[in-house]
């Protein structure tokens, strides 16, 4: 028994040694597991897992949009019936570090999904606009976050992340020169705006818990479902 703990963590040492050797290669110390979050910075291989563990922490969270120079107003907790609330609101304002605007305005979700909003909009939505549109996106269309049901409204059954407002469906996008870009009417084809969606779409896999869009269902047909459900295993959903 002792001789197969000592293998395993000479293998566990060695694995490390190896990613740290690997991401000294790349220049890329965003991708080591210890690497401080910096929303700011490029996105790295754990950038996604330690968004997620922002879920029980509300005051690094809330330090970390500070840093990044996010602005935003603390909600007040919230309770409703059975699983639904929130201790870690806040409503994004505008101004700041962050270029997006929302549509309706005063978004108000759980700080680690604007957390991982922000880091979204910079290491995703821009660059890929720019390489499909060469414009900026202005506007991000939303169909909000709170709401206080069950999941695909189920009188019974797992309570939806939107009852924590740990969720954000995002139906479109506006870009700077006007055109818009919307999940419902351009996810099907060939063209840029097609082809926009669906990198966002996976960019958002990365960084959120679960990424549904219209591949996973027809609920979905309208707008991508983004959340950062705490789950114990760490696993994430991508479709």
């Amino acid at each position: 028994m002792r001789r197969a703990i000592g293998w395993i963590a000479a293998l566990l040492a060695l694995g490390a040694a190896a990613l740290l050797l690997w991401a000294i290669a790349r220049g890329r110390p965003q991708d080591m597991p210890w690497a401080p979050l910096d929303l700011g910075a490029p996105t790295g291989l754990f950038t996604g897992r330690k968004l997620t563990a922002l879920t029980r922490d509300f005051p690094q969270c809330r330090a970390l949009l500070d840093h990044a120079g996010v602005r935003y107003t603390v909600l007040p907790p919230r309770r409703g019936a059975g699983g639904c609330g929130y201790d870690d609101g806040i409503r994004l304002t505008a101004g700041g570090a962050r270029t997006i605007d929302f549509s309706p305005a005063g978004l108000g979700v759980a700080c680690p999904v604007a957390a991982a909003l922000a880091t979204w909009e910079w290491n995703v939505v821009q660059p890929a606009a720019q390489r499909h549109f060469g414009s900026r996106v202005v506007t991000i269309d939303h169909f909000g976050s709170y709401s206080c049901r069950r999941i695909y409204g189920r009188d019974a059954g797992t309570w939806s992340e939107h009852a924590t407002a740990d969720a954000v469906d995002v139906a479109g996008f506006r870009l700077a020169d006007g055109r818009r870009i919307t999940v419902v009417g351009d996810w099907r084809g060939k063209g840029a705006k097609a082809a926009f969606l669906h990198e966002v779409r996976d960019g958002a896999c990365q960084l959120f818990a679960t990424t549904l869009s219209p591949d996973y269902n027809a609920a979905h047909r309208d707008h991508l479902h983004l959340d950062q459900a705490d789950r114990a295993a760490g696993w994430r959903a991508c479709r």
